[in-house]
């Protein structure tokens, strides 16, 4: 088959992860309603499946690294198709926890075997454009989840939602099974699951200012994911769906992005770009912070500015590790997404404690800790060009 076309299924496969994460977040208050329990527990279906989804990345690396790219996606999306079947049926809401988590448990495979596949087949131009492919139809997924998801709720209730994905699983897991090459090669042996391993990822100038960046982007996106709603209530006193559509320019700036960086690393070196374009979203967290409250239209270029430079440096971080770890990349990108799914979770629970200040000071933070890691990475860049030199 067509390598390119392998660079959509893989991808499609990622895609649903950050999809199903948020594919019925509308319709959170008429699951509260139905099962009749708190705010708190309810959204546990949404907490839960993002920190297994972020545990198992650091699971599967080394499976996938071990085992093969078939024999770990295949069974994974099998098991989140068993996990949709049983949230549709979920009787109570401690069973509908319970097979979200499941449900992250399988499609976790799917953004690790993804990456390690593209990075199996393609080298040079071609790894920096696949990369950017990927990236988009991922960063697609949190886009479109709550749009489909607000559509299929509203015709046949959040037990459709479910079926759905279900049905789309099964589609997934037959285009899979019948168009994937195993590409992992006989002499590949992979690494067994060790602490060791991922300490050396850690420690690389690459794998660790790459890791970082991930982290804080993430952590600094989920600041205005949680934060900015309370803002533009307060400032401009718009309704629940005016505030989804503030969102939508970031959003698409961060599809247009992906796409955008999978080519742009090819005419620039990949680590100044990545520092400059880790820059500039610095600087539009900055200028948020001093401008948002000025005109609605000057908040929305902040944030679209912050979504663009967001999504074109995502390609060229998944190319770098690729790179840096062809022995044993799907580790390091498991470990690379965990990072990632982790400033998702960290950045509203330590953006809350700097909210009660006021003046937008979690944003402010947001911005000092995005500013030291670059500098971090730029230091370590230097470090690794002086020892390669030597």
């Amino acid at each position: 088959m067509n390598k390119k076309w392998i660079v959509y299924i893989v991808s499609f496969a990622a895609f649903f992860g950050p999809f199903t994460q948020t594919i019925y977040t509308p319709l959170i208050p008429e699951v509260q309603q139905q099962f009749q329990t708190s705010e708190f527990v309810i959204n546990l279906t949404i907490s839960v499946f993002t920190f297994v989804l972020a545990l198992m990345q650091i699971v599967y690396g080394p499976l996938v690294d071990q085992l093969g790219r078939r024999k770990v996606l295949l069974p994974g999306i099998l098991i989140y198709i068993a996990a949709s079947v049983g949230a549709a049926f979920a009787p109570s809401v401690g069973l509908l926890i319970f097979f979200r988590a499941l449900q992250a448990v399988g499609i976790a495979a799917g953004s690790v075997v993804a990456t390690t596949v593209i990075g199996d087949l393609f080298s040079g131009k071609q790894l920096g454009r696949s990369m950017g492919t990927f990236q988009m139809m991922v960063s697609l997924g949190p886009v479109a989840g709550p749009v489909i998801g607000g559509v299929v709720g509203e015709l046949s209730g959040f037990h459709g939602v479910f079926w759905v994905l279900s049905a789309t699983g099964l589609l997934m897991w037959f285009v899979n099974y019948r168009f994937l090459p195993e590409t992992k090669t006989n002499d590949e042996q992979g690494s067994r699951v060790s602490l060791r391993d991922f300490g050396f990822i850690l420690k690389h100038p690459i794998g660790s200012s790459v890791i970082l960046l991930g982290f804080v982007q993430y952590f600094s996106f989920y600041h205005f994911l949680v934060f900015m709603p309370y803002l533009l209530e307060d400032f401009y006193h718009l309704s629940a769906s005016e505030k989804g559509l503030v969102f939508l320019p970031m959003s698409l700036c961060i599809v247009v992005g992906t796409f955008l960086g999978g080519r742009l690393q090819e005419r620039f070196n990949a680590k100044k770009f990545l520092l400059f374009s880790s820059s500039l979203n610095v600087g539009a967290i900055l200028l948020f912070v001093l401008l948002s409250g000025l005109s609605l239209s000057i908040l929305v270029a902040c944030i679209s500015l912050f979504g663009l430079c967001l999504g074109v440096s995502l390609p060229v971080q998944t190319t770098l590790l690729t790179l840096a770890f062809s022995r044993n990349r799907a580790t390091a990108i498991g470990t690379y997404n965990f990072f990632r799914y982790l400033g998702m979770a960290a950045g509203p629970m330590i953006g809350s404690f700097f909210y009660e200040w006021g003046d937008r000071v979690e944003f402010i933070f947001a911005a000092v800790l995005f500013g030291a890691i670059v500098l971090f990475a730029g230091r370590q860049f230097i470090r690794q060009a002086q020892q390669l030199s030597a």
